[in-house]
């Protein structure tokens, strides 16, 4: 079986793509490869050696679409309700996001209203393989949304605990200050002078009476 050439690989990347929606599958009428939605296709690929020509519904951007210079309106009067043919010489010119694109507006204009619903507003996370995390990604995400509850619960923990060190902390400077406030008021109050003796009378410590001789 020969090897897939660059063209071959970007056509498997689109299909993969389109395969992703809901309810899609994939048919073989005239041997083009069409991918269908409820039995309507939404888009049709054919590869021949290193071409891809591809034809999407594009109800909104069919004006900017056609302004392209590898476009033109599909063929067998398609053209005339939104569908746009695109041909590529080789895998280099396959622009692959605006291909995507393309064939997420084509699905939501084929698709039933009820498949429709199951997308992301457009615009937003479109389906598809590159859309999904991997398992690496996947297994981090649990594991933060299992923490979240613990981490929320460790962060009032410490919230509480640095307002109760604030309290204690202002209530031992207050204590602080009131004690330097009362060494310092008994500092600079002068020391009471002993009383002095009255006048005319000996103090108690005054020297004892001469004894008389016989």
């Amino acid at each position: 079986m020969p090897a897939e050439n660059e063209t071959q690989k970007v056509e498997a990347v689109l299909r993969e793509h389109a395969m992703s929606y809901p309810g899609a599958h994939e048919d073989f009428p005239w041997g083009h490869r069409a991918m269908k939605v409820n039995d309507k296709t939404f888009l049709f690929m054919t590869v021949d050696g290193e071409k891809l020509n591809l034809s999407a519904k594009l109800p909104d951007s069919k004006d900017a679409a056609l302004t392209l210079p590898f476009t033109e309106p599909t063929e067998y009067g398609l053209g005339k309700s939104g569908w746009v043919t695109a041909h590529f010489e080789d895998a280099s010119q396959v622009p692959v996001p605006v291909i995507k694109a393309w064939i997420d507006e084509s699905y939501r204009a084929i698709a039933p209203r009820k498949l429709v619903d199951q997308l992301p507003a457009r615009g937003t996370v479109v389906p598809g393989p590159a859309a999904k995390p991997s398992r690496a990604e996947g297994k981090k995400a649990s594991v933060r949304r299992a923490a979240a509850p613990a981490k929320k619960a460790m962060s009032k923990v410490k919230a509480v605990a640095k307002k109760a060190a604030a309290r204690v902390k202002t209530a031992a400077k207050k204590a602080t200050q009131k004690v330097s406030k009362k060494a310092s008021a008994a500092k600079a109050k002068p020391a009471r002078k002993a009383a002095a003796p009255a006048r005319g009378k000996r103090s108690a410590t005054s020297a004892p009476k001469r004894a008389r001789r016989s």
